[in-house]
């Protein structure tokens, strides 16, 4: 059974916490340069793999006393909100082009680049946190995956003039005080 509770705010909290991210900037280099279809297949191909591994980590969690696992999860939250916090400004990653411009390359080269530029990064951490925390993977991967897409879907078509209208220090502060807020709330729970 899928909890739309759950995978909103999974959601809302994966999506805030990407935007800001070097993968929607390199999502965005990728969709200026090439189909933006090829583009997204091979970003969101990356993206199912890192939920699907994140998820599984998270789900391994829930193994712990429950106590403990508040307090890790809590902690974790709160390193998180500090990362987003204290995260100075990221050079773009250069982006190689492929040799042409098929499907196949395209695809391959979006999947790998988020593939490795995704691996242990604050989303995925996010990601393993929150399933832990409802454990509920198929809700919270759900909710994850579909942020990851929205994000990368804006970033390869529409970036740059939602960068124009958001700013990214706007984003990253609202991320920070949702993640706050759940290792807050966890600690407490841990507490009591």
């Amino acid at each position: 059974m899928i909890s739309i509770s759950v995978m909103a705010l999974v959601f809302g909290v994966v999506f805030l916490a990407e935007l800001p991210d070097k993968t929607a900037l390199a999502g965005l280099v990728l969709g200026t340069r090439y189909r933006a279809s090829y583009v997204f297949v091979g970003v969101a191909a990356a993206f199912v793999v890192h939920v699907v591994l994140a998820v599984a980590a998270g789900s391994v969690l829930t193994l712990l006393p429950q106590q403990l696992l508040h307090a890790l999860t809590g902690v974790l939250f709160l390193g998180g909100a500090a990362m987003l916090l204290l995260k100075g400004g990221e050079d773009e990653e250069e982006v190689r082009e492929p040799k042409d411009q098929s499907f196949w390359k395209v695809s391959g080269a979006g999947f790998m680049l988020i593939l490795v530029a995704e691996f242990g990064d604050l989303t995925q951490i996010m990601t393993a946190n929150l399933a832990a925390r409802y454990d509920d993977p198929l809700s919270v991967g759900l909710g994850a995956v579909l942020a990851l897409w929205a994000v990368a879907g804006l970033g390869i078509v529409g970036g740059k003039a939602l960068m124009k209208r958001v700013p990214l220090s706007l984003i990253t502060k609202i991320a920070a005080l949702l993640m706050l807020g759940l290792g807050l709330w966890s600690l407490y729970e841990a507490i009591a």
